[in-house]
């Protein structure tokens, strides 16, 4: 009904996957990183791309481990790569998928930081940078814009305008 009324009907599993968020930003790692791998199971490594790449995105932020983080945040890129190509350019996700693209390729930089692969950090900042047109000029964007400058910081790179 939500749909005919010109209202996109809501997401359940985007609706679930917020409220695991909200968890973890509340401070309860863990259990947010148990109940994210309990959705990962229910959607599965073929599930709906979108869920998988929003899912994996928050998931590698729960983890322990770099390279746990790494592996998850590619999974994200994998997925998003699977949402850009496949689906309608109207479908809702794609457009989402462009604005994500950014804090996508600035995790991966950020893992490759902590795993000591400098040039494959400096690799996926660039394409943080080159992606970070597609950032609205909101609190999201300016947080994701500022992360770029403080890893190009980090990484002695010439700073993103």
């Amino acid at each position: 009904m939500a749909e005919r009324q010109g209202q996109a009907a809501p997401d359940a599993v985007l609706t679930r996957i917020g409220q695991v968020v909200m968890l973890h930003h509340a401070g309860d790692r863990e259990e947010a990183r148990h109940r994210f791998l309990g959705l990962w199971a229910e959607i599965g490594e073929d599930g709906d791309p979108w869920h998988r790449c929003t899912l994996a995105h928050y998931l590698a932020d729960t983890q322990d481990d770099p390279a746990d983080e790494l592996a998850w945040d590619l999974r994200a890129l994998t997925a998003a790569e699977e949402v850009a190509g496949d689906w309608p350019a109207e479908r809702a996700g794609v457009v989402a998928v462009r604005a994500l693209y950014p804090s996508l390729h600035l995790n991966l930089a950020a893992d490759y930081v902590k795993l000591g692969h400098g040039e494959a950090a400096r690799t996926h900042l660039r394409w943080a940078r080159g992606a970070a047109d597609a950032l609205g000029d909101d609190r999201y964007g300016e947080g994701v814009r500022a992360a770029i400058r403080g890893l190009e910081v980090r990484l002695g790179e010439p700073p993103y305008r």
